[in-house]
């Protein structure tokens, strides 16, 4: 369940109406700087997002990045080069078992968090592994962001981010991002009384609009098996078989 709001508290629509997912997963990354269990903007906002899931049957898993030991790198295990402990293995094995990943970070200095960045990190690391179809890993799941702050950048974060996931290999739906920015400056955050964030209609409905884009997305992906492994496996490309590539060299 959301973690900071309770759920009579979300202004979220009942699910129903036949489009109940169980099968469906969800693993939202909180790219926060602060430890649980203080309270976290961006959590406020990510739980309207997970409370739409809910409702409609998702499993959705939190994670606040901030809380494991992820040590910097580009590697699956950077205990494998220098580190001695490493969380990354067991929150990628997350990653894997979920349909949907949604990184959720605050604005700092009109830049997504260092968490957020240290989490697109370590997904890099594994970009290179291969599903059973021989494509990248991360084939046949989508992915989403939600950004707080009180300053400009919300757009910024989301073109940075949601371009790193699907370069990684994530399918990215129609509007995959959903935003709250305070006012220019000190001030209340989306949680605090008076910020008028919970409140806000656009808010509000870009992430309704970014749960059901995932959960539509994600149901035609696994319903289809994935994406269609023709001429995007690696696999096949190593070993030759370049489908309307052919190398001259070789005919």
């Amino acid at each position: 369940m959301p973690q900071d709001a309770p759920p009579g508290d979300r202004p979220l629509p009942a699910g129903g109406g036949g489009w109940e997912t169980p099968d469906l997963r969800a693993l939202f990354v909180n790219c926060t700087l602060k430890r649980s269990p203080a309270r976290s903007h961006t959590q406020g906002l990510a739980d309207v997002a997970i409370g739409v899931m809910e409702d409609n049957g998702v499993s959705v898993e939190v994670v606040r990045a901030v809380d494991h030991d992820l040590p910097p790198g580009v590697h699956p295990d950077m205990t494998e080069h220098g580190w001695p402990h490493d969380g990354w293995p067991a929150l990628y094995a997350k990653v894997q078992a979920a349909d949907i990943l949604v990184l959720a970070t605050p604005i700092w200095l009109g830049e997504k968090s260092s968490v957020c960045t240290a989490i697109i990190e370590r997904l890099y690391g594994n970009s290179s592994l291969l599903n059973e179809a021989g494509q990248y890993a991360y084939y046949g799941r989508v992915a989403g962001c939600i950004v707080t702050g009180n300053e400009d950048g919300a757009k910024h974060c989301s073109m940075n981010i949601l371009y790193s996931l699907q370069h990684l290999g994530f399918t990215i739906p129609p509007q995959a991002d959903a935003a709250w920015l305070g006012g220019v400056g000190p001030g209340p955050s989306y949680l605090d009384e008076g910020s008028g964030g919970p409140e806000n209609d656009f808010t509000n409905r870009s992430s309704t609009f970014m749960a059901w884009n995932l959960m539509h997305l994600a149901r035609l992906l696994k319903d289809a098996g994935g994406v269609p492994a023709h001429g995007n496996q690696r696999s096949l490309w190593d070993a030759g078989a370049r489908p309307d590539h052919d190398n001259p060299e070789h005919r």
